[in-house]
């Protein structure tokens, strides 16, 4: 079927599924814009055909997305026209993903983050195999935790989500298990049978049973209780305090703090103005919110300064504009949630 994804993505009927297959294995499945608007219109379609009851989505190679394709984005951001478009319509895809009247599952065997996650995990089932590894790394490259990020991860438990967002931290297939992340785990040698059996029923539930093989959670009980601990705190600078007076005796919470130290400050603000908002807003509530940041965010330094060390020059250490948090004050986070007039985002 020729949803017009080129050689990006690809779209197949069978059975009683739409099936999607991202199909950039050699960029780690990044994120474009002509695969998010492809992907958009197959969703339409299908999601009005009462041949389809089930989409399920999957894709080549060692990765099921890294992200977006954030080389393309600075470019054009330092070309001076930063593909705010390219994000709208990515932002209403997430959206459309949420809202989605028929099962929709992701089949998730290999890194997902950024992007990824927008495609993947606003869906009903999410399916991940022991390969399987989620992040939302945004602010190590001075961008922020987007995709409707503040929608998925206020609801993990234990703080587990503010922790993630802060920290870009990677977690593997049972820790997204047992925080909600992931709906259900499966073993990677069963990915094919799975796919055969649901798309001859279209009935992800009841394959599931047959195919779900719980998995144990990675990070131990100890850290759980000091991600808990320290994350519940009442502002970013209360999580920073708890963590910095356990360093000096705490493994875990110095190398936490370690951590964050090398993120964009404006990033670790924005990012728990953001998250702690969502708490209390609707998946579209969010979509806006994040698109008012994101307007901010590709018109200042840090998202180009962070890419630039990450990506253009590689290992090189950011140089973040301010370089502190106490540098960031509440007007210059407070800008990032203004309201953008006739540029809001329509879903």
């Amino acid at each position: 079927m020729d949803f017009d994804g080129g050689d990006e993505i690809r779209f197949e009927r069978s059975g009683r599924a739409g099936v999607v297959t991202l199909t950039r294995p050699q960029a780690l499945n990044a994120v474009t814009h002509r695969m998010v608007r492809a992907l958009g219109k197959a969703l339409h379609a299908w999601e009005c055909d009462d041949g389809v009851d089930v989409v399920l989505v999957k894709a080549e190679g060692r990765a099921f997305s890294a992200g977006g394709d954030i080389l393309h984005i600075y470019e054009a951001g330092r070309a001076g026209k930063p593909p705010v478009e390219f994000f709208a319509d990515e932002y209403r895809l997430n959206a459309h993903i949420n809202s989605f009247k028929k099962p929709y599952v992701a089949l998730i065997d290999g890194i997902v983050m950024g992007g990824g996650v927008g495609i993947s995990f606003h869906g009903s089932h999410r399916v991940m195999t022991e390969n399987a590894q989620f992040a939302m790394p945004e602010v190590g490259i001075g961008f922020f935790p987007d995709v409707g990020a503040s929608h998925l991860l206020p609801d993990l438990g234990g703080s587990f989500g503010i922790y993630l967002a802060l920290t870009g931290n990677r977690i593997r297939y049972g820790d997204a298990l047992w925080s909600g992340l992931a709906t259900h785990t499966i073993k990677a040698e069963d990915q094919a049978s799975f796919l055969d059996r649901l798309v001859l029923t279209g009935d992800p539930e009841s394959v599931l049973r047959g195919f779900f093989v719980p998995a144990k959670r990675e990070t131990d009980r100890a850290a759980l209780e000091a991600i808990s601990r320290h994350f519940a705190q009442p502002s970013l600078q209360d999580v920073i305090d708890s963590l910095d007076r356990a360093a000096g005796t705490d493994e875990f919470a110095a190398k936490t703090l370690a951590t964050m130290r090398t993120r964009s400050p404006t990033s670790l603000r924005v990012a728990w103005r953001q998250i702690s908002a969502g708490q209390t807003l609707s998946m579209d509530e969010c979509m806006k919110m994040e698109f008012r940041i994101l307007n901010r965010m590709v018109a200042g330094h840090d998202f180009y300064e962070g890419i630039r060390a990450a990506i253009i020059d590689k290992g090189s250490k950011p140089q973040w504009r301010p370089a502190t948090l106490d540098a960031v004050g509440e007007a210059d986070v407070e800008a990032y949630f203004a309201p953008l007039g006739e540029r809001e985002l329509l879903l």
